[in-house]
């Protein structure tokens, strides 16, 4: 059997299972947006400007073959390399998700504007995401094949939401804190992401440079935590007073993966 007749019998499958397990584009929607009761945290006039670091030969990441899928290889003029580990030319770690962990007071209302995650080239854009309990998670498929986004939490809800045609647009949420969810597509294996969903605003994504920010943080004492995909979590305690820019540093090793 051809490579393609494979792709397209297990697309068939994958559909099928799908279906056959319910997946709706609306399971996310049954809870409202924002919170039950008044929100009674504050922001603030501190800044944490930061950057994540790796320390060490970064490993080399491993080309992913799309050639089941002709529409994914012609999405791309050059090699796609997997996502795992990412690092700037100044050594900076990217999609490293940066959040206090510990520290914050009150509650916080969820934001109506939702985050966007793309699946385009056959890839999720972004790689790591962040978001708050019942913000709105647009999932949108710019590709002119078969996706679907099988999120696979601990503390959520699951969904499995299949998306066969381009420019299909689905609207899910989750309602609980989360650190990490995984996320994958079925069709195409090498597609993977992760989401970060805590219950305040007090987070970040490192950039291809490895530099994050967080905004708007009230004066105090926090747990700053840092997640990687390969190389797991670090923490370091902060103080900062109003008005405050302080300068954070996360440094991973590369011998370090859990891998």
């Amino acid at each position: 059997m051809t490579g393609k007749k494979i792709y397209f019998l297990t697309l068939s499958l994958v559909v099928m299972a799908i279906v056959g397990c319910g997946g709706s584009s609306n399971q996310g929607l049954s809870g409202s947006i924002g919170q039950t009761a008044k929100p009674t945290g504050k922001l603030g006039t501190a800044i944490i400007q930061g950057i994540v670091m790796l320390k060490g030969k970064p490993p080399v990441e491993p080309i992913i073959h799309m050639g089941a899928d002709p529409i994914c290889v012609a999405a791309h003029s050059k090699p796609v390399h997997a996502q795992t580990v990412v690092v700037g030319k100044n050594g900076g770690l990217a999609n490293v998700f940066v959040y206090v962990s510990k520290g914050i007071t009150g509650t916080y209302a969820s934001p109506s504007t939702p985050v966007t995650l793309l699946q385009k080239g056959c890839m999720y854009i972004p790689h790591v995401l962040g978001m708050m309990v019942n913000q709105p998670l647009d999932i949108i498929n710019e590709d002119a094949t078969l996706h679907n986004v099988h999120a696979m939490p601990k503390i959520n809800a699951p969904f499995n939401v299949a998306q066969p045609t381009q420019g299909m647009s689905t609207t899910e949420t989750f309602s609980k804190p989360e650190i990490m969810i995984p996320i994958k597509c079925d069709v195409h294996s090498w597609m993977r992401g992760y989401i970060g969903v805590v219950s305040n605003p007090f987070y970040g994504v490192s950039n291809s440079m490895g530099h994050f920010k967080i905004t708007q943080l009230p004066a105090g004492t926090y747990t700053l935590t840092a997640w990687q995909e390969a190389y797991g979590t670090q923490s370091q305690s902060i103080t900062i007073t109003s008005g405050q820019t302080q300068g954070v540093t996360f440094t991973f090793n590369s011998s370090s993966s859990k891998k």
